[in-house]
C-alpha cells in the first residue's frame, strides 16, 4: 500500500494568533482536532503507513497520537468506558506513524521532499492536513481518496483531487486547466496545465486543488531540481507542472464539498457543521442556533 506523506511544519499564519502556541492542526473541531480527521480519513482509504514532516513546535501533534498510560489508567479506575474507548480509537491500531522534520519552511515542495527517505523510491501520496472532507455533507466522504488511489492503480496516472471554486478566489489556491472537458462528481479529466495561485484575470479555469495527491514516483527527481517559486518557496505545484510535459496527470472532481480549516472563514464553517452534526450535542446545538437566528 503507498504511505501517505502529511505536511505538519507550517506555522498557521492565516490562523494566528489562535496558532501562536497550538499548531492549527490541533485546534479542535468540536471534541477532536483537525489532524484527527485526517488520519481517519486515511484510514477508511487503506492506508497504515503515515508520514508527518512537521517542525520543532509540532510536539502536540506527535503527543495527540502517542499513548498516555496515566490518562487510560485514571478512566479505568474512574469507569469512563466511553471516554476510554475514545482515547483508545484516536489512532487505529494497524496504522504506523513516522515523523521527520523540515528544517526551514521552504515549502510545500521542500516539506514533501523532506519525507523521501521514508517513503524511498517509490508512489506515494499526499495529505494536506488543514483541508478536510465535509463528513456530513453527502454520504461520498470516504470514497475520493480510494478512488484516486484505485484509478492511480489502473492507469498509472499520478491523481489529484480538484473543485469548483468561486472565480473571485481562484489567488487562494493551486489551479488546474482540464481543457474545458465536461466534468461531474466523481469524474476524472486529464490535466493540461497547473499553476499556484493565479490572478483571477489570467486563471485558466475555476478547477482548484483541494489538497489531495497520489504521485507517481517520478516526481521525485524533478522535487529536487524545482527552483525556487512563489513566496521564496518550493512549490509543490511548479514540481507538478514539470511533471506534466513528460507524464499524463488526471483531476478527479471532489464527491462532496471540502472545508478549509486552515482559513478563518473556512475553519468557522467547519466548526458549525461538525457541531450540528454532532452525535450527542446535534440536535441541541441546532435547536439553539435556531433560536438565535429567530431572536435576531
Amino acid at each position: 500500500m503507498l504511505k501517505a506523506v502529511i505536511p505538519v511544519a507550517g506555522l498557521g499564519t492565516r490562523m494566528l494568533p489562535a496558532t501562536k502556541a497550538i499548531p492549527k492542526e490541533m485546534l479542535p473541531l468540536v471534541d477532536k482536532p483537525i489532524i484527527q480527521y485526517i488520519i481517519k480519513e486515511c484510514y477508511m482509504a487503506g492506508i497504515n503507513e503515515i508520514i508527518f514532516v512537521t517542525h520543532s513546535s509540532k510536539n502536540s501533534i506527535e503527543n495527540h497520537f502517542d499513548t498516555s498510560f496515566e490518562l487510560k489508567s485514571l478512566l479505568e479506575q474512574k469507569g469512563k468506558q466511553q471516554l476510554l474507548n475514545e482515547i483508545n480509537g484516536v489512532l487505529p491500531k494497524n496504522i504506523k506513524i513516522m515523523h521527520v522534520r523540515q528544517g526551514d519552511s521552504n515549502g510545500l515542495g521542500h516539506a514533501v521532499l523532506c519525507a523521501k527517505p521514508f517513503v524511498g523510491d517509490d508512489d506515494f501520496i499526499v495529505i494536506l492536513p488543514d483541508v478536510i472532507i465535509n463528513e456530513y455533507k453527502c454520504n461520498y466522504e470516504f470514497d475520493n481518496l480510494p478512488a484516486m488511489i484505485e484509478r492511480f492503480y489502473l492507469t498509472g496516472k499520478s491523481q489529484i483531487l480538484i473543485e469548483r471554486v468561486n472565480k473571485e478566489h481562484v489567488e487562494k489556491y493551486g489551479i488546474v486547466d482540464c481543457n474545458n472537458e465536461i466534468s461531474n462528481s466523481g469524474s476524472f479529466n486529464n490535466i493540461s496545465a497547473i499553476v499556484e495561485k493565479p490572478h483571477k484575470d489570467n486563471s485558466p479555469s475555476d478547477l482548484a486543488v483541494v489538497g489531495r495527491y497520489v504521485l507517481s514516483r517520478d516526481i521525485w527527481p524533478l522535487l529536487e531540481r524545482t527552483p525556487i517559486g512563489m513566496s521564496g518557496e518550493i512549490q509543490l505545484t511548479d514540481a507538478l507542472s514539470m511533471l506534466l510535459k513528460t507524464h499524463a496527470i488526471e483531476g478527479y472532481h471532489i464527491k462532496g464539498e471540502s472545508l478549509d480549516c486552515g482559513d478563518k472563514m473556512g475553519y468557522m464553517k467547519a466548526f458549525f457543521e461538525y457541531s450540528r452534526q454532532h452525535q450527542t450535542f446535534g440536535s441541541q446545538f441546532h435547536r439553539w442556533i435556531k433560536d438565535t437566528v429567530a431572536a435576531v
